[in-house]
């Protein structure tokens, strides 16, 4: 009996790019046999009841405002005709650019007391008395709602578009008015893609960390963070992150559910896009309120107070320590794009070339890591490594290079980023017919050739995708950066998450309009995909949404 070396060598490798995430989840899931009973006794007394029920609720409120505003702005600019439609059409991506935590104290900058917005009202209206609490929980779930609603939106839009008026039509024959007919026949069609972007609406909200801290709302994702830098045990983070892994786990297994629904179908008829409904003055009056209050509310008026900021701070903020640490980013994320989108390269090359039972297993587990919060895996990366490295130590070998160095944040990066940069690189290869593999091994061209002779040269648009995904989600990535960055390195997202902690709202707005810049290159992307054809699916999102992205079969 002759082992296939070949076949073997190629499950290694996909085993070897599994082997950060493997690490992670046996890390966390360790958890429960080992930890501090003092430590994990204070915060179950103390910390982690409002904590939970503080991320359940918050989950809920989000999920179900980002829903409303994602069925109903998609219906809007999918289904019906009014003033500027086509702007809010593609406008209403813009808040995707907006990281949580920079939509947050953007919102309590202009709100608090003795806020930008509250002294412009006072100017007007010297008598008022009552201002609204911005650090009350309805403001936190407004915030989220504002920049995840995005989630909903589009893969409600596109489920719109892609149903034909001929179902409208259907309804509106059996007796049923245009509200009607939405409410009984193009709402339920389009439920399996609304639950899917309401279920990651809800897995981000549950991965939160920057947008609840500037709030300081207890959470199970900020509980991490204090239970490993302000009561310095470890091990109790590493029992919390288990439990926030544990809800993750559920909300990972009905998205999938979910996906499980959809369908693709040929309709021949005309689309919505093509024929929209009639609205009436008035109606088109409110649909042109709800878009632009949105819009203002989301993008506009943030960006706004951002440019307020930086303005008069730019010849303060543009400091060497400023220039720094856009260097430090710029490089950083420049580094993780190309090392992860090579790694998403090889696992999407194994997955189309090879067969067996362990292929699809790992490559699922390869991309499952954006679901997972990076709090998550920045205790679960952190630990085996902080382990070998103190195992090398007590033998008398250099150690310092392990938890000195960013390699412990390569790592989280390469689990948290896989998906973003493997979906587009394996929806390029979906292209590439079987026909050609064929032909290119009936030539002799097979495994490594035939990977940079064949498939390479047809990735380009792919490859560009990943590495622009990635390279713009690391620049915005704020929980791995902050709990595993080595000792004096700093990023943009660190720089905005130490001013805003001291509430110097004014000097957090340079670094994040320059993330805000960087995030509109995906979005842009984005739009571009969307508008090009009604039936075709959107080959990238921003990077969160890696797991919206859908083929047409």
């Amino acid at each position: 009996m002759t082992l296939n070396w070949q076949g073997l060598r190629w499950q290694l490798l996909l085993l070897l790019i599994a082997s950060p995430a493997l690490m992670t989840l046996a890390s966390v899931f360790a958890s429960f046999f080992m930890g501090d009973a003092d430590t994990m006794a204070h915060l179950r007394r103390y910390v982690l009841p409002d904590a939970i029920l503080n991320s359940l609720a918050l989950v809920v409120c989000v999920s179900l405002l980002a829903g409303f505003l994602g069925v109903m702005l998609a219906w809007l600019t999918a289904a019906c005709e009014f003033p500027l439609r086509r702007f809010f059409s593609w406008a209403l991506f813009l808040p995707m650019a907006v990281p949580g935590y920079v939509m947050a104290f953007a919102l309590v900058g202009m709100f608090e007391s003795n806020g930008s917005l509250h002294r412009s009202v006072l100017a007007s209206w010297p008598e008022l008395s009552w201002w609204p609490d911005v650090y009350a929980f309805p403001v936190v779930v407004l915030c989220l709602s504002l920049v995840l609603y995005p989630y909903v939106y589009l893969l409600a839009r596109n489920a719109f578009q892609t149903r034909g008026q001929r179902s409208l039509e259907v309804g509106q024959s059996l007796g049923l008015s245009a509200r009607q007919s939405f409410f009984r026949v193009a709402l339920p069609m389009a439920r399996p893609w609304i639950a899917g972007g309401i279920l990651l609406v809800a897995m981000e909200t549950l991965a939160d960390f920057g947008a609840v801290s500037v709030f300081n709302f207890d959470t199970l994702t900020t509980t991490i963070y204090k239970a490993w830098f302000s009561l310095f045990s470890l091990p109790a983070a590493l029992r919390i992150a288990a439990a926030l892994l544990l809800f993750v786990l559920v909300l990972i297994m009905l998205e999938r559910y979910t996906r499980r629904m959809q369908r693709y179908a040929d309709n021949k008829s005309k689309s919505l896009l093509e024929r929209r409904q009639k609205l009436s003055r008035l109606q088109q009056a409110l649909a042109l309120l709800a878009c632009g209050v949105v819009l203002l509310c989301a993008f506009i008026l943030p960006a706004l107070q951002l440019l307020a900021w930086a303005m008069p701070q730019r010849a303060v903020e543009l400091t060497p320590r400023f220039w720094s640490a856009l260097t430090g980013t710029v490089w950083l994320a420049t580094m993780a794009a190309c090392i992860v989108t090579v790694l998403a390269v090889l696992l999407a090359f194994v997955a189309r070339t090879r067969q067996g039972r362990l292929v699809p297993v790992l490559v699922r587990l390869c991309t499952m890591g954006y679901a997972l919060p990076g709090s998550v895996l920045a205790v679960g990366v952190f630990v085996p490594v902080a382990a070998f490295a103190a195992w090398l130590a007590s033998q008398g070998y250099p150690s310092s290079w392990l938890q000195g160095s960013l390699l412990v944040m390569m790592l989280g990066y390469s689990v948290r980023f896989m998906a973003v940069a493997y979906t587009p690189l394996e929806n390029n290869l979906l292209r590439v017919t079987p026909s050609i593999d064929l032909a290119a091994q009936s030539l002799g061209v097979s495994g490594w050739r035939m990977l940079k002779r064949v498939h390479l040269p047809m990735l380009h648009s792919g490859l560009l995708t990943a590495l622009v995904l990635v390279f713009v989600d690391v620049m915005k990535e704020l929980p791995i950066t902050l709990m595993t960055r080595p000792f004096g390195f700093n990023t943009l997202a660190v720089r905005i998450f130490e001013f805003t902690s001291e509430g110097q709202w004014q000097r957090a707005a340079m670094p994040a309009l320059a993330i805000v810049g960087a995030g509109l290159l995906p979005v842009f992307l984005l739009i571009r995909g969307s508008e090009s054809s009604v039936s075709a699916r959107a080959d990238v999102v921003r990077a969160p949404q890696a797991t919206l992205i859908y083929e047409q079969k």
